[in-house]
C-alpha cells in the first residue's frame, strides 16, 4: 500500500481548493447571484431553476464520463482537468446575459466540476491510509472545508457587491469568482500531482456490489433531489421576505463557517460507523435546516437554519466516501465514487426546476423548501437500512 505524499495536509488543502472551485463556486454561488440576475432579466422561478437544472445535466454528463475514464486516466489528471476548465466556465458566465449563453456555461460548469469532484474523493481517500481517524478527518475536511470556504467567500462579498452596485453588477460577481478560481489553480494542480495510485492498471478490476448498496444509493439520491433546493433558492426566499443585504450576507457566511467546522462535528460518527447510519443522520439534519426558514420566519430562524444545514450538508458525500473506504478495496474507490455521483447527479436535475415550478404555482418558494425537507427525511429513512459489507 502507498505511504502517501510527504506533505499530506498541504496536499489536502490543494484538493480542498479544487472542491471550493468546482463545487461551491461552480454550483452554489449561483444561489447568491440569482436574485440580481432574476431582477435584471425578468426570470420566473422556473427559468431561474432551469439554469441549475442545466448545471445538473452537465453534472450527469461529467459523472458518467468520469466513471468511464477513471480506469483509463488517473484520478489526478481528471481532477486537474476539471479544476482548470471549471475556472474558465465561471469566467465565461459573466460575459453575456442571454439565456442560451448562461445555459451553456452553467452546463459546462456542471460537467467539468463533476469530473473534478468525483476524482477528488478518491484522491483524498489515499491520505493517511494506515490511520483510520486521520483518514476520516481528511475526507470530511475535503468536503466540509473545501465547500465551506467557497460559500464563506461568496457570501461575504456577493450580496454586498450587488447591494452597492445594483442588479446590473451580477457580471462583475461572476468575473470575481472566476478570477479567484484561477488564483486557486497552482496549489490545486500541485496537490493532484502528488497523488498517483500505484499500478492501478495492473490490478484486477473488481465488480461493484451494487445490489448490496441499494439503500445507500437511494439515500444519496434523496440527498441530490432535496438539498439543491435550499442552496438554489435560499437567497430568493430571503429576498421574498424582504431581508436586507447584510442579513443575506450574514446567513451565507454562517452557512459557510458551519460547513468549515462540520468535519470536526461528524468525524466521530465517520470513525464509528461503516454502515448507512452517518448518511441517515446527516440527511435528517439537512431536512431540519431546509424547513426552519419557513417554520421559524425571521433572522433567528434563518441563522439557526444556516447553522444546522451548514453543519451537515457537505458531509453527505463524505459519508458515502467513508463507506466506500471501509467496505470496498482501493482499486474500486474511483469507480464506486463515480457511480454514486451519477446517481446523485441524476436525482438533483429534478430538484431546482421542480422547486421553481412549485414556487411559481404557490407564489412562494417556501413551499418548495418544505417539500425538499420531506424528500430528505425519506432518504434518511432508507439510508439507515444500509448495512456494512463483508469484505474478504
Amino acid at each position: 500500500m502507498s505511504e502517501g505524499p510527504a506533505r499530506p495536509w498541504l496536499v489536502l488543502l490543494g484538493l480542498a481548493l479544487g472542491m471550493c472551485v468546482t463545487n461551491s463556486f461552480a454550483r452554489f454561488a449561483y444561489g447568491l447571484m440569482l436574485p440580481a440576475m432574476q431582477a435584471e432579466m425578468g426570470w420566473s422561478y422556473a427559468q431561474a431553476g432551469w439554469l441549475n437544472t442545466a448545471n445538473a445535466f452537465g453534472y450527469i454528463i461529467g459523472s458518467v464520463l468520469t466513471m468511464v475514464l477513471i480506469g483509463r486516466l488517473s484520478a489526478s489528471r481528471l481532477f486537474a482537468f476539471g479544476m482548470v476548465t471549471t475556472a474558465v466556465a465561471l469566467l465565461a458566465t459573466g460575459l453575456h446575459e442571454a439565456m442560451w449563453w448562461q445555459t451553456v456555461w452553467r452546463l459546462a460548469a456542471g460537467l467539468f466540476g463533476a469530473m473534478s469532484f468525483s476524482s477528488s474523493g478518491a484522491l483524498a481517500a489515499q491520505l493517511f491510509q494506515n490511520d483510520t481517524r486521520r483518514n476520516a478527518l481528511a475526507i470530511a475536511l475535503l468536503f466540509g472545508f473545501g465547500g465551506g470556504l467557497g460559500i464563506v467567500l461568496s457570501g461575504a462579498v456577493l450580496p454586498l457587491l450587488l447591494d452597492a452596485y445594483g442588479p446590473t453588477a451580477w457580471p462583475r460577481g461572476w468575473l470575481l469568482i472566476g478570477l479567484t478560481s484561477v488564483a486557486f489553480l497552482p496549489l490545486g494542480l500541485w496537490a493532484a500531482r502528488q497523488l498517483r495510485p500505484p499500478n492501478q492498471a495492473a490490478q484486477i478490476p473488481t465488480r461493484l456490489p451494487v445490489r448490496r448498496m441499494l439503500s445507500l444509493f437511494a439515500g444519496y439520491g434523496g440527498f441530490g433531489l432535496g438539498y439543491f433546493v435550499y442552496l438554489t433558492f435560499l437567497s430568493a426566499w430571503m429576498t421574498e421576505q424582504q431581508a436586507s443585504a447584510g442579513l443575506i450576507a450574514t446567513v451565507w457566511v454562517m452557512l459557510g463557517l458551519c460547513l468549515c467546522i462540520s468535519p470536526f462535528v461528524w468525524r466521530p460518527v465517520f470513525a464509528r460507523f461503516t454502515s448507512g447510519v452517518p448518511l441517515a443522520l446527516i440527511l435528517t439534519c439537512i431536512a431540519i435546516g431546509s424547513a426552519l426558514p419557513v417554520l421559524i420566519p425571521g433572522p433567528v430562524g434563518l441563522l439557526v437554519s444556516a447553522t444546522v444545514f451548514g453543519s451537515s450538508v457537505f458531509m453527505s458525500p463524505g459519508a458515502v466516501t467513508n463507506f466506500i473506504r471501509h467496505n470496498l478495496p482501493m482499486q474500486s474507490w474511483g469507480a464506486a465514487i463515480s457511480l454514486f455521483t451519477v446517481v446523485f447527479a441524476v436525482a438533483q436535475t429534478i430538484g431546482p426546476y421542480a422547486a421553481g415550478w412549485l414556487g411559481d404555482q404557490t407564489a412562494s418558494i417556501g413551499t418548495s423548501l418544505l417539500v425538499a425537507a420531506g424528500v430528505l427525511l425519506t432518504g434518511a429513512a432508507i439510508a439507515a437500512m444500509q448495512k456494512p459489507l463483508t469484505r474478504d
